[in-house]
């Protein structure tokens, strides 16, 4: 790398790393703890590239953005900050900011990102200017989390934010794909205009499409669950994105289906699905943000202690617990997770054992979401696993109790014998033989599993 770059941070650590990698890399560098003194090389003409933190001892680094640009068109600024949420991206990316990473960053990504910014300082003319007053920021913020996966899809909100082509957001059930729905509306130039969530009962009726373009003047339409809506619906929606006009509003769809599979069975048209997914946005599962968890809980207690709840925190066991647990529900069944800890919690602390006592009680999700009806059903083989597996999690690091085997054939042998009783209408003989054993061994498991047969008219 060839060129001079300006590295603003509060933090000596950094100054001093960034340094020396970007020293060794070929590169001149200026680095400083102020905003006054970044400030002040810019406006001396000194830079090719800025490094800056956003929260510094005097200043707002992200506020100093649309002065930059003023001062020096084309200069590009790589914003790192601690500050990880949605907002802070979005802001960003309004900004014109070349690009954002949140800390902590990898070195090897900041240097390739740096190169291209130089590059591209040496190739662009200037850049366009600010986008204007950054939107009034929410006193909720609609998405947490500081992960790599979380920041992907924050900068990939503020990159689709105003573009003017339809968003597909999947994403499992819980996990937050309406929010993210909703952000892209309320801090893009549409924001004033109406929100306008469809289903499949608002396209049933011929001028349905009529009726919701109205409604919406321009704003936004959220197709939610897409995949759930019959294909006589879609063939309206492909109407609708079709139709010309001056004030058609910014499509986005939420689906937590495979389309391609419905695609390809054909509950889901294909010249929709091409026009539905032109900006593919992923909401990631709580599993795979494990880091998130700690900052989602104390989010939620404290927005709960802010409404007039007690003050709660969670103990380290307890947290570990919430970190391997699987969270088939994700971030909403994590939310009503806490609610219910405030409630049972008996002290501050929220112990191991009531958080045990809490996820223990909770029943497992459905495998099949309700757009996976064509999907192949599990094996009851997988069924089982998901369930011990979640079993075991709940002990963390300790063993379970000693006889799990038996208690394990326990739990599936009796509501087979029960299913199956129901099944032949209590008559023990039938039931064996749909078991497959001999009819004094079913009479004997009948005791000693205390079932109780009722002789009534068959069900099948």
């Amino acid at each position: 790398m060839d060129g001079t770059v300006l590295v603003a941070d509060d933090d000596r650590t950094i100054r001093t790393v960034l340094t020396q990698a970007l020293t060794r890399a070929g590169c001149r560098v200026h680095a400083t703890s102020s905003l006054t003194t970044l400030m002040r090389w810019i406006g001396e003409g000194k830079g090719d590239v800025v490094i800056s933190d956003v929260m510094m001892p005097d200043g707002n680094g992200l506020e100093m953005l649309p002065r930059i640009a003023e001062d020096r068109p084309g200069l590009p600024v790589i914003v790192i900050s601690a500050q990880n949420t949605i907002m802070t991206a979005i802001k960003a990316a309004e900004a014109e900011a070349f690009d954002y990473l949140p800390k902590p960053f990898d070195l090897p990504d900041l240097m390739k990102r740096t190169a291209r910014a130089l590059e591209s300082r040496r190739r662009a003319g200037p850049a366009p200017a600010p986008v204007g007053d950054d939107p009034e920021e929410p006193a909720d913020l609609p998405l947490v989390g500081r992960t790599p996966a979380m920041q992907t899809l924050y900068r990939m909100v503020a990159k689709v934010m105003n573009a003017d082509i339809p968003v597909l957001v999947s994403g499992e059930s819980g996990a937050g794909k309406t929010l993210v729905a909703r952000a892209l509306h309320d801090f893009s130039d549409r924001r004033t205009l109406p929100f306008v969530p469809v289903g499949a009962s608002d396209l049933r009726e011929v001028e349905g499409p009529a009726r919701l373009l109205a409604q919406a003047r321009g704003g936004t339409l959220l197709f939610d669950e897409i995949g759930d809506i019959d294909t006589q619906a879609q063939a309206r929606i492909v109407r609708m994105m079709d139709n010309p006009g001056d004030h058609l509003p910014r499509f986005v769809a939420t689906a937590q289906a495979d389309l391609k599979h419905a695609m390809e069975t054909g509950a889901m048209r294909q010249d929709l699905y091409y026009r539905i997914s032109a900006a593919p946005l992923h909401v990631p599962a709580l599993r795979d943000r494990v880091d998130d968890i700690a900052l989602l809980a104390a989010h939620f207690l404290g927005r709960a202690e802010a409404q007039g709840a007690p003050r709660r925190h969670l103990s380290d066991a307890g947290l570990e617990l919430m970190r391997n647990y699987s969270w088939p529900g994700n971030v909403r069944q994590l939310e009503n997770t806490m609610r219910r800890l405030m409630l049972t919690a008996q002290t501050d602390e929220i112990t191991r054992a009531e958080v045990e006592a809490v996820l223990g009680s909770q029943p497992e999700a459905e495998q099949l979401s309700r757009g996976d009806a064509g999907a192949t059903p599990e094996r009851l083989s997988g069924s089982v696993e998901r369930h011990l597996r979640r079993y075991f999690d709940l002990h963390g690091t300790m063993l379970p109790p000693p006889g799990l085997y038996a208690r394990v054939l326990r739990e599936v042998e009796q509501p087979l014998i029960e299913i199956a009783l129901e099944a032949t209408g209590g008559n023990q003989a039938k039931c064996a033989d749909l078991l497959g054993i001999n009819r004094n061994t079913l009479r004997k498991k009948i005791n000693d599993l205390d079932i109780r047969v009722t002789r009534r008219r068959k069900l099948m």
